[in-house]
Order: C-alpha cells, then structure tokens, then sequence
C-alpha cells in the first residue's frame, strides 16, 4: 500500500496531545485495508523518524486509530510541532 494512501487523518484532540508529550506517541487516522507494517512503513516514510510500535483499534464510529510510538531518539513533540498539531 502506498504510503500517503495509509493515512488519513492526523488526531489533534486533547487526549492525543497529552499522548505526545507523556508516551513520545502521534495518533492517526488510517484506511481500515492498512496493516500495522503499512503504518510503520507510511509514518517512517513520510515524516523520516524511526517507530518503535504501533497499536491500532476500530473505533464505535468504524474508523481505524493507530497510535505510533516513536523510539525515544525522535521527539513526538517536535513532529507534532513541523505537523501544526503543537503551536
């Protein structure tokens, strides 16, 4: 799957906010198709950090959540600043 097709959205809620300063995670909107490699490989990809993991759910509204943790040599928070999520 090609990268920029893997994700959708990028979570800006108060919940995801804390995530990045406390866990180093970036919460995101992906294709339900998209697989936890596809995720890894997009997020790697598209914003050149490296991740450690990837966690995904259904949500009640049928959209597939990843929350990707970054290895702690990449600062969520810096990213979230290029991204515009952090002002």
């Amino acid at each position: 799957m090609n990268p920029e097709e893997v994700i959708v959205a990028i979570v800006r809620t108060q919940d995801a906010i804390s995530l990045i300063e406390r866990e180093n995670k970036l919460t995101f909107i992906v294709r339900l198709e998209a697989t936890k490699a596809d995720v890894k490989r997009a997020v790697e990809q598209l914003y050149g950090v490296k991740v450690e993991k990837v966690n995904t759910l259904i949500t009640p509204r049928g959209e597939k959540k990843a929350y990707v943790k970054l290895r702690p040599e990449f600062s969520a928070t810096d990213l979230a600043v290029k991204l515009g999520i952090i002002v």
